[in-house]
């Protein structure tokens, strides 16, 4: 929630952002995707419009670089005892996916640069975008770039 509704999410209770996200669930499309190992949720990725996230605009260092309707990936988990094993690459492979489904001209990422910064992240590594193809579009803050992977056709002779 704390993409959805900014500082908001630290004064409110863990009941009211859970329900509050359950609305959003509820209300659909799917606000992200779940890895699973067998019954066991192990990993999660938040895939949405940009638009879905008005923190993003908020925030000088992820503002938008231009105008087009991007889709983001803006929160990625995976559970203990299963970081490490290339759930959040297959995650992100599968939100760029989802995005093209959907009919997403590109979709954005904001991980953090760990040869910058060794802080840990909920928003992936820059590393792990790189190795899957995505381009750094922007860099306001030195750790935090900002990624994108472009899903428009490619046209002939380009």
């Amino acid at each position: 929630m704390h993409w959805r509704i900014g500082a908001e999410y630290r004064n409110r209770s863990a009941s009211a952002n859970k329900r509050a996200f359950r609305r959003i669930v509820i209300a659909g499309p799917p606000p992200g995707l779940l890895a699973f190992d067998g019954d066991l949720a192990v990993g999660w990725c938040q895939i949405t419009r940009r638009d879905a996230l008005p923190i993003l605009d908020k925030t000088w260092r992820l503002k938008r670089v231009d105008d087009l309707p991007v889709w983001s990936i803006s929160c990625l988990y995976v559970r203990k005892g299963y970081r490490r094993k290339g759930i959040t690459e297959e995650l992100i492979k599968a939100a760029v996916e989802t995005a093209a489904r959907a009919g997403a001209p590109a979709i954005e990422g904001y991980p953090f640069d760990a040869r910058v910064s060794p802080s840990a992240t909920g928003t992936g590594y820059l590393s792990t975008y790189m190795r899957l193809g995505f381009k750094e579009v922007a860099r306001r803050d030195r750790p935090r770039p900002i990624v994108r992977f472009d899903l428009r056709p490619k046209r002939a002779g380009v």
